[in-house]
């Protein structure tokens, strides 16, 4: 249950097993660690050392990418001294091994750790091999703790089980002959994630780093949310608790073994003030500098608990936010794609084993790309690009500039919506419209990609690093008086505090307001197809992907549509459009974007 930073690898076999959180193991943890920490001395044993400054390395939301990301994806925006602001390519795992190991030079105490979704909806060199790459790399990082995140739920416990223990896939199988694949040497904790039929949890739900005399547990957890946002069969058979319940559960725990110093890696996350990942959240007149579901999170969560590492929103910032004491607390995230990490200073008390807070320093770095790559990874790169090239570089379509996926309405957003309206009228020629979700758009695409295919090439590799969930585009009827309750549950519900923008096809067009607050900011009388307004009494048949036709994202109304019909999977839809709508001297140019009309 104990490790010393950053020694050789050694195999470890986290069970997807029932009894993780039992008294049994409590107990044999509890045996293994000293009640009170030892004292470190130097100089002959004369001098005493009372504090020691622990090195916390953190990140979250990798989502696979090992190669840089592309466009905005790979960039991050620092604010400078005169209040403006520049743009910095950042990102990519030759790098990141890099700075990290840079990062730990002179460090006698170094811990790396991460906050969740290191794989999923991952590009094709790490997705198309179902993650195995990106957890060697992780192996290659030196990380010695993460915590799951919903999307090591997409392809459900068991495979989550056999990225921690390894063993090749059971339907693919080996990808490279006569080698196995060992999976994780770092621990993936579940705490709030429970088998329904025992009632406990499917992993780890803590874990205790240990050198010398110096120990700090982590216990880790993902959002309560996950199956709202990960498919059914993602999470069939799993319970998912509230985090900060699960969190004062096993920070006593801990503590009755003696060890004080305590680190949340939680897999939710918020919003800051600013989109510049060197704003100073706690400035005068700043407020808390963030906002969204982690602050109430960081309102309570026991004192006890000094440091919470988070994610999920993609978003960068460094923040204390007060405990249930009134004490501050440092609350980190490093944005995603691997393009930044949080170094934080963990001052630890040899007389108290606690972290002393008044002392935690952090602040987060960018992955910059002038720095040399990591040998080790450019090799594991280019092992799995080999094996990718065959289907990776095929051309799919063309463009003729940027399509870019950010934004309220996006055009890339536009462009998928439309081939899914496309495709749902060849399975029936009465579909009326098509609906996608934002987060289901993992990346834009470029004009001047990387690689030998030529500028305004769209190649399948690119194709599935923008979707690449393998979801079905499905047809379902609704009601003129859903579609509209559908477009209001983007801004109301569980929407309410961080709206989520359907992506919408040719044809359907409305007002949003976002001078108004909750349903309201969703124009009814706004609402258009074709021109005409929605009939409240009609049915329309709708292509969403099958995600969405669950009623996920927080549209339960989507999940009650009907006279289902199940398609193909949304890659090769969009495949298909790009295809039959571009050449290499026609090439498919960016939509417009203008089907929403926002007011702000």
């Amino acid at each position: 249950m104990s490790a010393t930073s950053h020694q050789p690898h050694r195999r470890r076999t986290y069970a997807l097993i029932a009894g993780a959180a039992t008294l049994a193991t409590v107990g044999a943890l509890a045996a293994a660690l000293p009640a009170t920490a030892s004292s470190d001395k130097h100089g002959g044993g004369h001098h005493f050392n009372r504090y020691q400054d622990v090195q916390l390395l953190s990140f979250n939301d990798l989502h696979g990418n090992l190669e840089p990301p592309s466009g905005s994806s790979g960039r991050v925006t620092e604010l400078q001294a005169d209040g403006t602001t520049k743009t910095i390519d950042a990102g990519g795992v030759e790098y990141l091994a890099t700075h990290l190991r840079k990062a730990r030079e002179g460090q006698k105490y170094s811990i790396t750790a991460a906050g969740g979704d290191m794989v999923g909806a991952s590009p094709l060199i790490s997705g198309l091999f179902h993650d195995e790459p990106t957890i060697e790399a992780l192996n290659k990082l030196d990380l010695d703790v993460t915590s799951v995140g919903n999307h090591e739920f997409d392809e459900g416990a068991r495979e989550l089980a056999r990225l921690q223990n390894g063993g090749c896939h059971p339907t693919a199988g080996c990808y490279v002959e006569g080698k196995k694949f060992q999976g994780a040497d770092f621990p993936y904790l579940a705490a709030n994630v429970l088998d329904e039929k025992t009632g406990k949890p499917i992993l780890k739900p803590y874990w205790v780093w240990k050198k010398k005399d110096v120990k700090v547990g982590f216990i880790g957890v993902t959002l309560e949310d996950t199956p709202g946002v990960v498919s059914a069969e993602g999470v069939k058979g799993l319970k998912f608790k509230d985090e900060v319940e699960t969190i004062n559960k096993y920070a006593k725990v801990l503590q009755r073994q003696g060890v004080k110093s305590i680190v949340a890696l939680i897999h939710e996350g918020g919003f800051p003030a600013s989109g510049s990942y060197n704003y100073d959240c706690d400035a005068p007149g700043a407020g808390s500098g963030v906002s969204g579901p982690i602050v109430d999170i960081a309102k309570n969560i026991t004192p006890s608990v000094d440091a919470l590492v988070t994610g999920h929103t993609h978003n960068a910032y460094v923040c204390t936010i007060p405990d249930p004491s009134g004490k501050p607390r440092m609350v980190t995230s490093a944005a995603s794609f691997g393009r930044l990490y949080t170094d934080t200073t963990l001052t630890y008390d040899r007389f108290t084993g606690d972290i002393a807070r008044t002392s935690v320093k952090s602040a987060n770095h960018v992955v910059t790309r002038d720095v040399p790559k990591a040998p080790d990874m450019t090799r594991l790169i280019d092992q799995w690009n080999t094996l990718a090239a065959p289907i990776g570089n095929r051309a799919i379509g063309y463009i003729s500039a940027d399509i870019p996926s950010s934004g309220i309405e996006s055009p890339l957003g536009d462009l998928i919506a439309d081939a899914q309206l496309a495709y749902g009228k060849e399975l029936d020629p009465e579909t009326d419209l098509a609906l996608m979700n934002p987060g289901g758009i993992r990346a834009p695409l470029t004009f001047a990609a990387k690689g030998a295919e030529g500028d305004g090439v769209v190649t399948y590799a690119e194709g599935f690093t923008v979707q690449p969930f393998s979801n079905t585009v499905n047809l379902q009827d609704i009601t003129g008086t859903q579609l509209i309750q559908i477009l209001k549950e983007q801004v109301s519900g569980t929407n309410a505090a961080a709206p989520k923008v359907l992506q919408i096809s040719s044809g359907l067009t409305y007002t949003l307001d976002l001078t108004k607050s909750g349903a309201d900011r969703v124009v009814t009388d706004s609402i258009k197809l074709n021109g005409e307004a929605v009939n409240p009494t009609a049915t329309y048949r709708v292509a969403t992907n099958n995600f969405l036709a669950g009623g996920g994202d927080g549209f339960p109304t989507l999940g009650q549509g009907t006279n289902d019909l199940v398609g193909t999977d949304d890659l090769t839809v969009l495949e298909k459009y790009l295809t039959a709508n571009s050449s290499a001297t026609n090439p498919i140019a960016p939509p417009a974007a203008n089907r929403i009309t926002v007011v702000q």
